[in-house]
């Protein structure tokens, strides 16, 4: 990358469209070609009418995108959020999916509402007080609760309990896996495991070209000719329905607040877990902006929730800054956030088509396009990344991934919260630190004392806050004696930041610090005295 073109920051507002219309009409078609089998996928899996994921992202598109604070994010139904809407539809809904989703719509309203008090309260660093390693865990348990349940679509199946009812749970979703197969619709495997050979194999393909096209958009091209082949039955296909609004009961939508405890429930998790992975999405697409644009993430944050607001009006689902199509959306070259709205514009054209689509896309194309997200979130190489970085680490991903397929989210990552401060405590964190870092402020200058862990970081960042990153700042954390590893990415994402806004961030006293684990991570948690009982649990939970 040059200099001078990174130092060309694309125009905001009508310049910018005027300007860049090309550019980013292309990647928004792009992103169009990629979203429009995962949008349906993710309606299907959150027990939402298909059409519904559309709706989703054209509102996310040609609404949310003319008032976000990010430049390159796509906003959009999330896998992430699957386990949730779909939980919510079955505790609202009681058995009756078409009401469950109704009174999901009113919970989604009123979380959509809550965002944007998150954004007006300036809540955007939400996000920097939760450990990377709980929310690395969350998103895991979210990956394997995706496939658990998609992996039976994938072979034409329903699993059911001896009281004939659908299982829900995770845990017997996957062990009931081995029925599914037994029990498979042969036809709906053949195309289910087409699919999943393209999903898993295509992005192995070498050929410039060919590499071009997404795989998503290959599944269908060869999944739906199969279909029509093989006569599937229309039972596993996706049906459009377009008369969708008058399916809306109006006067169902906030008959879920008088279930307090499950509407409280699910207008806390949309709220919460939407806004982590919305905001987790826009920081890491701030990195690979060409341009190093800086977002706002309280503006977001309040664009999001608008947009969730406007979404379950029309019966759609919650929408987030989703990371796989905006990382497309960069590697396609876009420029401002009208390539969001023309994603949108093109979605709106094919929702004006859509019923010409009907009965044509198998189930099982759009659960094998999940299986692969699902992977993506629960890679075995992310287990395998937390050792690196730590034994602590491992231990907390762990248990988060454990207790949420056991219980929740909300149980889960407030389990892994909890393992951390215990963690911390093991390694020397004295509790006077936990939630307050003691800070010096000299000039251009803060120095850290006690401990610099992710339940004071926000304390720490304020701090920073006060400083332009095209200035001088120095960190000095010679008196700290821990270091964990959510500040340490923190402080390798500010460092970043200073360095392409042209200022200095000189970080002293971390390099003699010891590392917690054998592993020399750039990441790890560091620390300036030992611990032998910490050391002795490390190797424990390494062997």
């Amino acid at each position: 990358m040059t200099k001078n073109k990174t130092n060309t920051i694309p125009s905001d507002g009508w310049k910018g469209l005027i300007e860049n219309y090309k550019t980013d009409a292309m990647s928004g078609f792009l992103v169009f070609l990629l979203a429009l089998p995962l949008s349906l996928g993710i309606a299907k899996a959150s027990e939402f009418p298909a059409i519904m994921g559309l709706i989703t992202a054209m509102i996310g598109g040609l609404v949310v995108s003319w008032f976000a604070g990010s430049k390159l994010t796509i906003k959009g139904p999330a896998a992430g959020l699957i386990v949730i809407v779909a939980g919510s539809v079955a505790e609202f809904g009681q058995g009756d999916a078409q009401l469950g989703w109704h009174l999901a719509l009113g919970a989604l309203m009123v979380a959509g509402i809550v965002q944007i008090l998150f954004g007006l309260m300036k809540m955007g660093s939400l996000v920097d007080f939760f450990p990377l390693s709980a929310i690395h865990g969350m998103l895991a348990a979210i990956g394997i609760i995706i496939m658990s349940k998609q992996f039976h679509l994938i072979f034409g199946s329903a699993p059911l309990n001896e009281h004939g009812k659908s299982i829900l749970e995770p845990l017997e979703l996957l062990s009931a896996i081995p029925k599914s197969i037994a029990n498979m619709n042969v036809q709906v495997a053949i195309i289910g495991i087409i699919s999943l050979l393209i999903v898993f194999l295509w992005p192995l393909v070498k050929q410039p070209f060919l590499k071009k096209i997404p795989s998503p958009v290959l599944v269908l091209l060869v999944s739906i000719p199969l279909a029509h082949y093989l006569h599937l039955d229309k039972k596993f296909l996706v049906h459009f329905d377009q008369d969708f609004i008058h399916t809306i009961a109006w006067n169902e939508r906030f008959e879920g607040i008088h279930r307090s405890g499950i509407f409280i429930k699910y207008v806390i998790m949309f709220a919460l877990v939407g806004s982590l992975e919305s905001l987790l999405t826009v920081k890491a697409i701030d990195m690979l902006d060409p341009f190093r644009r800086k977002s706002n993430a309280n503006k977001d944050l309040i664009a999001v929730g608008v947009g969730n607001t406007i979404s379950s009006i029309f019966g759609g689902l919650p929408m987030i800054s989703e990371v796989a199509r905006s990382s497309a959306n960069v590697n396609n070259g876009a420029k401002t956030r009208f390539a969001n709205m023309f994603h949108g514009l093109f979605i709106l054209l094919f929702l004006l088509f859509d019923l010409q689509f009907s009965d044509l896309i198998p189930n099982a194309a759009l659960a094998a396009l999940l299986i692969g997200v699902g992977f993506k979130l629960a890679s075995p190489k992310e287990f395998g990344r937390m050792a690196k970085i730590g034994p602590e680490q491992l231990l907390v991903f762990t248990i988060t991934i454990v207790v949420t397929l056991a219980t929740d989210l909300l149980v889960g990552i407030g389990v892994g919260i909890i393992v951390k401060l215990i963690t911390q405590s093991i390694l020397g964190v004295p509790l006077k630190s936990t939630f307050k870092a003691k800070i010096e402020k000299h000039e251009n200058q803060l120095n850290i004392y006690g401990a610099a862990v992710f339940s004071n970081w926000l304390g720490i960042q304020k701090e920073i806050a006060g400083f332009h990153s095209d200035s001088k700042l120095i960190l000095d954390f010679t008196k700290c004696n821990l270091i964990d590893h959510t500040v340490m990415d923190n402080l390798h994402h500010l460092h970043a930041e200073f360095e392409h806004a042209g200022g200095d961030l000189i970080i002293q006293g971390v390099e003699e610090m010891e590392y917690t684990s054998r592993s020399e991570h750039e990441m790890s948690t560091r620390r300036r005295t030992k611990n032998n009982q910490f050391d002795d649990l490390g190797n424990k939970l390494k062997k």
